[in-house]
């Protein structure tokens, strides 16, 4: 049954190989590896390497009708990815992570005006429909947070993840390490 998951989970991603990564020169699948290789460089936890290899899932396994960011993805991706894997038996740590990293990035906005300023432009372009950059009152509950670093993180692998032909593992080498994060 975990092995079953774990494939599903796996062919979501595989099929996203040729997908575009929102106004970025790589694949979503390209995009994910990036994110989980620089999380594994980190040395990040292991919930936060599959929060970054699974952080934009929801665009992937979202519904084609759910509502759209103006071709710039799929809105709340970050909680119908983690909706996806709660479903599924996920572990709990690694779906607060992916569905915190649009939070994240607003948090960033709020306290590092150079974050804002180098944002892509479809990050920035998404901005809007999320919310905007955080209020202080926002950002001081969101600080308060146990796994506030490590959501962090994986906001950091996720802006670092949009290198063309940087050589990262395969999907594959993930496999035992979805494993492990099914019930």
């Amino acid at each position: 049954m975990k092995a079953q998951k774990v494939e599903k989970i796996m062919e979501i991603l595989r099929k996203s190989q040729h997908d575009e990564y929102i106004g970025e020169p790589i694949s979503q699948l390209e995009h994910a590896l990036q994110a989980a290789h620089f999380a594994r460089k980190m040395n990040a936890s292991n919930e936060a390497i599959l929060a970054c290899l699974l952080h934009d899932l929801g665009h992937l396994c979202a519904d084609k009708s759910a509502p759209q960011m103006d071709g710039l993805g799929v809105v709340n991706h970050e909680n119908i990815g983690g909706d996806f894997l709660r479903q599924l038996g996920f572990n709990p740590k690694a779906i607060d992570l992916i569905e915190n990293h649009v939070q994240a990035k607003r948090y960033l906005c709020l306290k590092n005006p150079a974050y804002l300023k180098h944002l892509s432009e479809a990050s920035r372009g998404t901005l809007n429909f999320q919310g905007g950059p955080m209020t202080e009152a926002q950002a001081a509950a969101y600080e308060a947070h146990p796994y506030f670093n490590e959501r962090i993180l994986v906001r950091r692998c996720d802006e670092m993840a949009k290198q063309v032909d940087l050589e990262v593992a395969d999907l594959d080498s993930y496999h035992s390490l979805l494993l492990s994060a099914l019930d």
